[in-house]
Formats: C-alpha cells, sequence, structure tokens
C-alpha cells in the first residue's frame, strides 16, 4: 500500500523560502511521474508542480513559475518542492501525489495517491 508523508511546512516571512518533502513507500517510485499541489482555505486544489520520471520535465503552475522548483531522488524515494520568494497567497496546505500518466497531469484526477498535506503560512 502506497504512503506518502509530506514536511517541511511551516510558518514563514514574505520573501522567505521553505522547502518541503515528501517521502514515498509501498510503490516502486521511479515508475510514477509526480505531482505537488496545494489547497487554500474555501478553495480546491490547484496544481503547483509536477515531474516526470525523467527528472530533466518539469512542469509549473503559472502562479509559482520562476518562484518554485521541484526535484525528485529516486535513489531516497522522495520529491521535493523548493519555495523561494514566497508571498502570502502562498498560504496553503501543501500535497504530493503520484501519476501514472506519462507527463505530470495539472489536475487532481489525474493521480491515484496523496499524502496528508503539510501546512505553509506566509506572513506579511
Amino acid at each position: 500500500q502506497a504512503q506518502l508523508i509530506e514536511s517541511g511546512g511551516g510558518l514563514v516571512q514574505a520573501g522567505g523560502s521553505l522547502r518541503l518533502s515528501c517521502a514515498v513507500s509501498g510503490l516502486t517510485f521511479s515508475n510514477y511521474v509526480m505531482g505537488w499541489f496545494r489547497r487554500a482555505p474555501g478553495k480546491g486544489r490547484e496544481f503547483v508542480a509536477g515531474i516526470s520520471r525523467r527528472i530533466d520535465l518539469t512542469y509549473y503552475g503559472d502562479a509559482v513559475k520562476g518562484r518554485f522548483t521541484i526535484s525528485r531522488d529516486n535513489a531516497k524515494n522522495t520529491v521535493y518542492l523548493q519555495m523561494n520568494s514566497l508571498k502570502p497567497e502562498d498560504t496553503a496546505g501543501y500535497y504530493c501525489a503520484t501519476s501514472t500518466a506519462l507527463i505530470p497531469p495539472r489536475v487532481e484526477s489525474g493521480y491515484r495517491n496523496w499524502g496528508q498535506g503539510t501546512q505553509v503560512t506566509v506572513s506579511s
């Protein structure tokens, strides 16, 4: 049974940085496309970033492009999200997920397994 555990969230001032991690177990990690989504209070899940099985193919939501970087370490079964130049509007719960698609879907229905999330709060 797949298990995804996010970590690294917290409270940070605007302009600061955080690095989220998502440790995956119970499946062959390198066989899966990985995605990060976020959900702010009262809103639906928003695509943040995705990474293909090949490390050099990455995709980003418009709101985070140029500020966030997704990466993965297949030897450690972990996907990361480096978040720089954080803004108060980045405040949300952040979730990682696995997909069997060839490229990372931008909708949550394209993902099968989800973590419980980690909270990121950016103060102004």
